[in-house]
């Protein structure tokens, strides 16, 4: 097999909708499938088999250990994103050939490979995460699995073990370099940053495989996720309570000890949910987890994979090809900036906002609030 370096492909309305036939496309969509149809009714806490998963494990684990080694400057002058979030991205590209020749990838495909590593943790110039950034995450597990690294066995530890271990680690990113939401406001997730756990949270939620229209009596059901004893409870077995406990929260970085264990230093609790979350919210009264699942996954077709903003920095190589037709041949008139294209308001450079936790640091903790006529209806029902 011939492999390449990934490249930005799309910069059109017309490519996105190439690539939304695509079977590149597809492959994806089956991918956050068959990862979510894996994890109905698994706890975090149960025991998962993560054997072949432990070698991918230990990459995050030095990356977390990369994080440790790069404290974050004095930038008391900014609210932004902290530059030393740059020297922690190139030591991850520097040391990703050596990472990816522990996990067993032939020499030829590292290169390949690692593009999707590396951008995995944020856009180093623009010093941001999103739910694009996690795309390629979860574009990365889809070539280990491609070049048969792991197999279709390890569905479940890769969401339970290495996605979660994944997000644990941006979370530190986050907090600790002030990652700016992608996309102004994180207008593409449903937290400022993620999209995936909520849709892998919800299928743990689901308690068969065959969907249903009726609430199990004695389960939690989507509204307990306005009570702060159930998601307190709750946060330790399932993505979807763990980040809404977190979002409900508004971290103060004070110091932060670097362990997946120890738990975020200073919590200042926020408004409610309704205010700084609506679209969660809305979600919330959907009657059960099944449908709540099957709305995730309709909204991420919809909202990261099919929107411009998110797809036109998508990377496309040997192993997930472009195979639509060419960029527009001249630019005049599309709003061609930086090597990609603005349709409209709210794109991926839109107004810079600094991250939950510069702004609670500055402005003593006062309670973000989303709201207007831009929010659009969920599709849940």
């Amino acid at each position: 097999m011939s492999f390449e370096i990934p490249t930005k492909r799309i910069l059109s309305g017309v490519q996105l909708e190439d690539f939304q036939n695509s079977q590149t496309h597809a492959n994806i969509v089956t991918f956050v499938e068959q990862l979510n149809e894996s994890v109905v009714n698994v706890k975090l806490t149960d025991h998962v088999d993560a054997t072949r998963a432990d070698p991918i494990l230990n990459i995050l684990e030095q990356v977390e250990s990369i994080a440790a080694q790069t404290p974050p400057i004095d930038n008391k002058a900014s609210r932004f994103g902290n530059p030393a979030f740059r020297t922690f991205h190139d030591k991850v590209e520097k040391q990703a050939p050596a990472l990816h020749a522990e996990l067993g990838v032939p020499e030829a495909a590292t290169p390949e490979l690692q593009v999707y590593f590396v951008n995995a943790w944020g856009n180093r110039e623009r010093i941001d995460y999103g739910s694009g950034m996690e795309l390629n995450f979860l574009c990365w597990l889809y070539c280990l699995r491609q070049l048969g690294i792991i197999d279709e066995r390890d569905h479940k530890s890769l969401v339970i073990r290495v996605f979660w271990r994944y997000v644990q680690v941006m979370r530190i990113l986050q907090s600790t370099y002030w990652l700016e939401p992608a996309g102004s406001h994180g207008v593409w997730g449903l937290d400022d940053y993620h999209f995936l756990p909520f849709l892998f949270g919800s299928a743990q939620l689901r308690t068969n495989a065959a969907p249903t229209a009726r609430r199990v009596p004695g389960h939690p059901s989507p509204k307990a996720i306005h009570v702060p004893e159930i998601v307190d409870e709750l946060a330790k077995d399932y993505m979807y309570f763990a980040c809404i406990k977190f979002i409900n929260s508004v971290s103060t970085w004070f110091s932060f000890p670097h362990s997946s264990t120890d738990s975020l230093a200073v919590q200042i609790k926020t408004a409610s949910l309704r205010w700084h979350s609506p679209m969660l919210d809305d979600i919330s009264a959907v009657k059960t987890w099944d449908k709540v699942n099957a709305g995730m996954i309709k909204m991420y077709k919809a909202e990261v994979l099919g929107k411009l903003p998110v797809i036109q920095h998508f990377l496309f190589g040997s192993i997930l090809p472009y195979t639509g037709r060419p960029p527009p041949a001249s630019s005049e008139g599309t709003g061609m900036h930086g090597g990609h294209v603005h349709e409209g308001w709210g794109d991926c450079c839109g107004i810079h906002v600094p991250s939950a936790f510069a702004a609670a640091q500055e402005e003593g903790a006062r309670a973000r609030v989303i709201e207007g006529p831009g929010i659009r209806p969920v599709p849940f029902d």
